[in-house]
């Protein structure tokens, strides 16, 4: 969902000679290294995030509701880290350094998970599950497994995402960067996959060391096949912070808020040295653009702004109306994008509840094998995968025949969010069945509910099937009307809003635990149902924010949005 990110990493180099070096590097022979590397580090990071609550749970005898506190803690901050690293590597080092030094670090946190799991001191005495008499973790054993979390969100924040940018650097045409970024997620979905099933069978069925081991080997793999490529990759030079700019703007306006706005003329204006054509688009807007007037002081000419020649130039005081009109289209946008947070907030309690259900139902296919509880969730990224794939080969250029017209983002972020609802009513029906049934056959702490965990199968595919429609349509919506400064991170924006989203998710899980009594640790003496609904309740509630917001937003680049709903909105899946 991220990767649309990187279209605007290709300046050529200031020397001839350096050009010429460049030139020769990159393309497809790059393609090997980058996405070796992409699959062997996303196994290592499925490896140990999907099960992260399981091992909590067994291995350090932390109660079940705040392992999912934990966890989506910990999720939320992978989900912080990307927008970091995209920072980092634009405006400082680039993309490469900055892939090296946290797949390093992401290396780093597997290992330690790996000695957690293999040497007794680092874990608590072992105890059965449910058990009143478990020991809990030193005070040392704690710090030890916080800094292993810490370095293995840091790594796998730092590496996924901005390694799909620097992929996309090695190209020059459109198609070879669509076809990048069609590798790039179809080896994503394999990694997590593989992770989902195979690493976590392993973790669960014989042993964590093994399993957590597995992830290491997996990541010094992708470290090296990074490494080996490196005097094939293009390097991209950084271009510096693209959110200067918008702090400029803000800063000169507030700077000049004693002075008068009401300038009519476009002489009045600062334009800087923009193109024609981008002059004329800027010009024709200043007269007719009313919102957020007070950000015009910025690009006002004033007497103070002269300089000794008579020029003007940008400064902390003066802005170009380019920037200007960035930073309004940001802050049109936020409203919309601001409302992805409350629906990955559902989707981070629905996540973590669902393997806390899964741990209580009987989870046999068949009478020797039985599914991990961690292994539910590959069924909501399978979903996501299909639904993805038939909404981009089918619905789309079918609505497109038959109407005439396209489904823009806008709509397909709201069908999303519609389905989701449809997703968190049925886990809410669901889990009353449950709860009927283990009352019904007063089930003990530590039993299991004499019912299938497939029934967990219908909301995890309902709820894949909401985010193939919310997060490309939100990847296509933030690319096409993010200021073209932005659209580096424009995308990344997906990732922030889940990070935001999963630490929300923490907070209401809280909440609810400190003022109710439907999260005990025996879920089967709780009320998760009522959990289910108050997110219901929660999920409609943004999804009227969501149509007043999307009622008054208002296309800019509607060029760009023809062009993306004619076919690519879903390409970056």
């Amino acid at each position: 969902m991220e990767a649309l990110e990187m279209q605007q990493h290709f300046e050529g180099s200031t020397g001839r000679a350096s050009y010429n070096k460049e030139s020769k590097r990159g393309g497809w022979t790059t393609f090997p290294f980058i996405i070796g590397s992409m699959m062997a580090l996303s196994i290592a990071v499925g490896g140990w995030g999907s099960n992260l609550i399981v091992f909590l749970i067994t291995e350090f005898h932390v109660k079940s509701i705040s392992a999912t506190k934990i966890s989506n803690v910990v999720l939320a901050c992978s989900g912080l880290f990307p927008i970091a690293g995209a920072i980092i590597a634009d405006s400082f080092f680039g993309s490469f350094p900055v892939v090296s030094i946290f797949a390093f670090v992401s290396l780093l946190g597997t290992i330690m998970f790996t000695l957690i799991a293999t040497i007794q001191s680092f874990t608590p005495p072992r105890c059965a599950i449910g058990s009143f008499t478990c020991e809990s973790p030193s005070n040392l054993q704690y710090a030890v497994l916080y800094m292993t979390l810490t370095l293995a969100s840091m790594g796998s924040g730092g590496t996924r995402f901005t390694i799909a940018t620097m992929g996309a650097e090695q190209f020059d045409k459109p198609k070879d960067q669509a076809a990048f970024f069609s590798w790039y997620y179809l080896t994503l979905y394999v990694a997590n996959v593989i992770s989902f099933t195979a690493i976590i069978y392993v973790q669960d069925n014989v042993g964590w060391g093994l399993g957590f081991g597995i992830c290491a080997i997996a990541n010094a793999i992708g470290l090296a096949a990074l490494v080996l490529g490196k005097k094939f990759y293009r390097r991209v030079k950084p271009k510096g912070s693209p959110f200067k700019s918008i702090a400029r703007v803000v800063v000169a306006a507030i700077r000049k808020r004693e002075t008068s706005a009401t300038f009519g003329s476009h002489e009045d204006y600062y334009f800087g040295t923009t193109g024609n054509y981008m002059l004329k688009y800027l010009e024709d807007r200043v007269p007719t653009k009313r919102s957020f007037r007070f950000l015009n002081r910025a690009a006002l000419k004033t007497e103070s702004d002269r300089q000794s020649d008579g020029s003007y130039a940008r400064s902390w005081r003066l802005c170009t109306m380019e920037e200007v009109e960035d930073l309004k289209n940001l802050m049109t946008i936020i409203p919309v994008w601001s409302t992805g947070i409350f629906l990955s907030t559902s989707i981070g309690v629905f996540n973590s509840l669902t393997i806390l259900r899964a741990l209580t139902m009987d989870r046999h296919l068949g009478p020797n094998f039985k599914i991990p509880a961690a292994s539910f969730l590959v069924f909501n990224l399978l979903a996501t995968a299909i639904s993805i794939f038939v909404v981009d080969c089918l619905i789309l250029p079918t609505w497109q025949n038959l109407t005439h017209r396209p489904i823009t983002p806008l709509r397909r972020i709201g069908i999303g969010h519609f389905i989701n609802i449809i997703a968190l009513v049925g886990s809410a029906l669901i889990e009353t069945r449950r709860l009927h049934v283990a009352q019904t056959h007063e089930v003990l702490e530590g039993s299991i509910v004499p019912m299938s965990a497939s029934w967990l199968v219908l909301p995890l595919a309902v709820l894949g099937i909401s985010e193939g429609f919310h997060f490309p349509g939100t990847v296509a919506l933030y690319y096409q009307e993010f200021p073209m400064a932005l659209k580096s991170t424009s995308t990344a924006m997906v990732s922030l809003l889940i990070g935001i989203g999963l630490f929300l998710s923490t907070i209401v899980t809280d909440l609810i635990d400190r003022t109710t009594r439907w999260l005990p640790d025996n879920i089967n003496d709780g009320r998760l149902d009522c959990v289910f609904w108050t997110l219901v309740v929660i999920a409609t509630v943004n999804f009227g924010y969501f149509l007043i917001c999307a009622r008054f937003f208002k296309y800019q680049n509607v060029e760009d949005r023809e062009d993306l709903d004619d076919g690519t909105s879903g390409l970056p899946q």
